[in-house]
């Protein structure tokens, strides 16, 4: 899927994989994040070393359609409502979120982008709004690592400089990855930019296998 590949990523802040859009970039962000096991080499997150089951407990993963793909039919409130479920105990009952409850789950990811109405469709969301949406739903514990797939899904410039300024927000107390084939706006607070556009292709022939 990717490598031969020698990778150092800082902590904190904000670090963008600059490639093309593929199975090999998907590939290495879900290795970053404890979602895949390598076949060869070795890698380092969090200080574990080759324990993606560990990565995993300690990361949280958005917008990767492979993992976090949203059903059209699905509205806001019943996605939040049962991200919340799942973040409860077994026994407490959780009534379906009212504009509150969805205001409590994503303020901190949306900032000043307006938050979507509760009754709304997923699918009828502008990409922004999706994407901040799917976002918020994944980072609920607000892991040591967050890893956020393609920017570049975003076709308009400035929702995607939007975009990449909320992550910027929550990399001031995370570690957050994300992918872009797209120049880094001048200015941006990106701690780290590393270009990978020789080392990965876009191909999308590949088996990945997620760790169980």
């Amino acid at each position: 899927m990717f490598g031969p590949l020698d990778l150092d990523i800082d902590e904190g802040g904000v670090s963008v994989l600059a490639a093309p859009a593929g199975a090999a970039r998907t590939a290495l962000m879900m290795a970053l994040c404890g979602r895949m096991r390598l076949t060869g080499g070795s890698l380092t997150v969090l200080g574990y070393e080759d324990q993606p089951r560990k990565v995993f407990a300690h990361s949280a993963i958005a917008c990767m359609n492979e993992l976090d793909e949203v059903p059209p039919s699905v509205t806001v409130r019943d996605l939040v409502t049962e991200q919340k479920r799942w973040d409860s105990p077994w026994y407490r009952l959780v009534p379906r979120v009212d504009e509150r409850g969805v205001a409590d789950m994503c303020e901190e990811v949306f900032g000043d982008v307006e938050l979507p109405h509760l009754r709304a469709f997923i699918d009828d969301l502008p990409e922004l709004q999706q994407m901040l949406l799917r976002i918020a739903v994944a980072n609920t514990r607000r892991p040591p690592l967050l890893v956020v797939g393609r920017l570049d899904r975003i076709a308009d410039d400035a929702e995607r400089a939007v975009l990449l300024e909320r992550l910027i927000a929550l990399g001031e107390t995370q570690s957050v990855i994300t992918a872009d084939v797209n120049p880094i706006p001048p200015g941006a607070a990106v701690r780290t930019l590393v270009d990978l556009h020789d080392l990965l292709g876009p191909g999308d022939i590949g088996v990945m296998t997620e760790t169980g």
